[in-house]
């Protein structure tokens, strides 16, 4: 099989396309013929820890993908052979990732993808999605699952609506019946977001945020799910309710946080850190099956008209489709393996 293989840490130039030997799958795993690969800034932040020896002597990358179940390991029902799933952590505390034509995981990271959904939606899932979703359970008076109704009455401000996790947020936070609201920087990633379904959309860059979003939301918002923690923490607050909180999955710009303790301590603010590998085995059942569940019901959509444009790169163009990501293209980067 082909695969994408990187030996030391380094830029996207220590990827490499190789042949293997196609292994079978072990108790309790199955092995998935991949049709496309999603790409995540973990992925690309794994791979450039220069400072870091690799964890394997060599590591396929990417932790998400979807395509069609080949074979089964022991134990693992034989009528889940020709299963179309989406897969998540394919690669965490493992060698072998989605950029190959085939993987093995564990069967419970390769989920069910219903057949009219495509598998340019099962490889955007994964990290974004389940990250979405720990985000939206986490504030103190509010739901652990979503389904819909979960989020009735909740206001849910999307930071960075435009990226592949705010895109997430906001599709999955409307499928549950918050009134969504996104900032963006600019006209561009305001339609993006408009096209995922917020209900409101402001320019963080203009006029005055923090009234705009207190006009939509008197009694401030509930839940902010941040990526830019640094950069926005002093508008999170300004529109934060009472008890309300703020899901951090992400600090892009890197800005140090300066954080106001009496404003936070008067608000009892919850300021809650979302990263998906510590977040427990019980919690990321749940989201998969909260996930999986939007899914079939058709509320996790990509592309242009879905607010997440896809960018395609071929499997010997890995790395180009690293460098995608590190420039921080907008939308999904996604690598097609097989057709």
């Amino acid at each position: 099989m082909k695969a994408i293989i990187y030996r030391d840490n380094g830029g996207p130039d220590v990827l490499h396309l190789v042949d293997r030997d196609v292994s079978a799958p072990g108790p309790g795993e199955v092995r998935v013929r991949v049709a496309v690969s999603g790409v995540n800034p973990t992925d690309v932040q794994a791979r450039a820890r220069v400072n870091q020896p690799t964890q394997f002597p060599e590591v396929t990358p990417h932790l998400d993908g979807a395509g069609t179940i080949d074979a089964v390991g022991e134990g693992v029902d034989q009528s889940r052979i020709g299963q179309r799933v989406w897969l998540y952590l394919a690669a965490a505390g493992r060698p072998t990732g989605t950029a190959a034509e085939f993987t093995i995981v564990p069967a419970e990271h390769a989920v069910p993808l219903p057949d009219e959904t495509e598998f340019d939606v099962g490889a955007s899932l994964g990290v974004p999605a389940l990250t979405a979703h720990r985000a939206l359970t986490v504030a103190e008076d509010g739901p652990r699952r979503l389904r819909p109704g979960a989020l009735d009455g909740t206001v849910v401000l999307a930071a960075g609506g435009a990226g592949a996790v705010g895109h997430a947020v906001i599709q999955l936070a409307r499928w549950a019946g918050a009134t969504v609201i996104s900032t963006v920087s600019g006209p561009e990633k305001a339609r993006l977001a408009t096209a995922a379904g917020a209900h409101h959309v402001i320019n963080y860059r203009e006029g005055d945020p923090a009234a705009e979003i207190r006009a939509i939301a008197p009694a401030g918002v509930d839940i902010v799910a941040e990526v830019a923690l640094g950069t926005n923490l002093a508008l999170d607050l300004a529109v934060l309710r009472s008890r309300g909180t703020i899901s951090v999955y992400a600090n892009d710009g890197g800005k140090p946080v300066d954080l106001d303790v009496p404003r936070n301590l008067v608000l009892n603010a919850r300021l809650q850190f979302v990263v998906l590998y510590t977040a427990g085995p019980q919690v990321r059942a749940a989201a998969v099956e909260d996930v999986a569940a939007a899914v079939q019901d058709g509320a996790l959509r990509v592309g242009e008209e879905h607010g997440l444009p896809l960018h395609r790169f071929s499997l010997d163009h890995t790395a180009d489709a690293h460098r995608a990501v590190e420039r921080g293209t907008v939308g999904k980067v996604l690598v097609d393996v097989t057709s």
